[in-house]
């Protein structure tokens, strides 16, 4: 009596379940869309290793589930055909079962469950159905989404996530996450207090000339500022000092400028001698535009010092001169 008490209740909260109305909205194109990027994704990640169809099969489908009324007729079979497709169809099982609601009954016990499944009692429902076939090695949840499809792969016997990843036609999810996680590993960078650390090679030729290595560490809120040090060995001749540039949209050219001293004349001043002719001032003010051909790593180069030279020439972006320094 017990059992058939616990099958009726079984059939009527399924029928029940059934009859639940599906999201009535658009989203079939993208949805369709979505779930061919996913084949492809999936095969993919099997020809690089990442999946290997051994830690996958066989397979319990635990759940398809369409979200808007429009799909509802052909969604679940598309997704199977995913993966089928991805995996082989020969240890793939569609559980009917794992989406209603379900009734265990053993001796002197009715078990009756709601809501979502956990490994445990998807493992049972494998058990009781699969006869003499292999014990099911994951369970598959792949679901119609807004804007896509979500899918995600756990292994049923250590609850370890194999695969999980939200499918959208265009990768917008993919890219938003990866700008967040750009974003993250920024933050912990300065956090470290690591450094983002840039050298440039500028070479002013006509109608002036300067020459001179840029060693600077990228900083800000948005990278957008660098500072560090310059070692001049053309207006000033010799000179050693401090530089600055702002990166400014859209081109990303480095506007900024050198404050460079002289070596000689600060060797001359601090021996107390009085030469006939100093070679530079003490202190030079460069002026600095560099303007970087597409994504090369070469620009246009302007300069214009407090010496009166102004020189066009090219600058080398992010080379570096001494293996030593990066």
């Amino acid at each position: 009596m017990l059992l058939k008490v616990a099958t009726l209740c079984f059939l009527w909260s399924a029928a029940a379940n059934a009859a639940a109305p599906v999201a009535i909205g658009a989203g079939t194109d993208n949805t369709r869309a979505s779930l061919d990027r996913l084949g492809e994704i999936l095969e993919l990640r099997i020809d690089d290793g990442e999946i290997a169809r051994e830690d996958v099969m066989p397979a319990i489908l635990v759940s398809a589930r369409p979200r808007y009324e429009s799909s509802a007729g052909w969604f679940p079979t598309r997704a199977i055909e995913v993966l089928q497709k991805a995996f082989g169809s020969s240890g793939l099982r569609s559980c009917e079962a794992c989406m209603a609601p379900r009734a265990f009954v053993a001796e002197g016990s009715l078990e009756y469950a709601t809501g979502a499944l956990t490994l445990e009692e998807i493992v049972r429902l494998d058990e009781a159905s699969r006869g003499a076939s292999q014990a099911a090695r994951t369970a598959i949840w792949l679901d119609e989404v807004q804007g896509g499809v979500s899918i995600r792969i756990v292994d049923l016997g250590s609850g370890r996530v194999v695969f999980a990843k939200n499918v959208d036609p265009y990768f917008a999810e993919q890219t938003n996450t990866a700008k967040q996680y750009t974003l993250s590993e920024e933050l912990e960078r300065r956090a470290r207090g690591d450094s983002i650390t840039q050298a440039f090679v500028d070479v002013g030729m006509y109608p002036g000339q300067h020459l001179s290595v840029d060693w600077t560490d990228q900083w800000g809120a948005d990278n957008k500022n660098l500072s560090g040090v310059v070692l001049s060995v053309y207006d000033p001749i010799v000179g050693i000092g401090a530089a600055h540039y702002r990166i400014l949209d859209p081109l990303h050219m480095t506007v900024g400028g050198k404050l460079i001293m002289s070596l000689p004349t600060a060797v001359v001043k601090i021996s107390g001698q009085t030469p006939d002719q100093e070679l530079d001032p003490l202190l030079t003010l460069v002026g600095v535009l560099r303007v970087p051909f597409g994504r090369s790593n070469f620009g246009a180069l302007l300069t214009a010092s407090t010496n009166g030279e102004i020189a066009f020439g090219i600058s080398l972006l992010n080379i570096s001169i001494l293996p030593v320094i990066p």
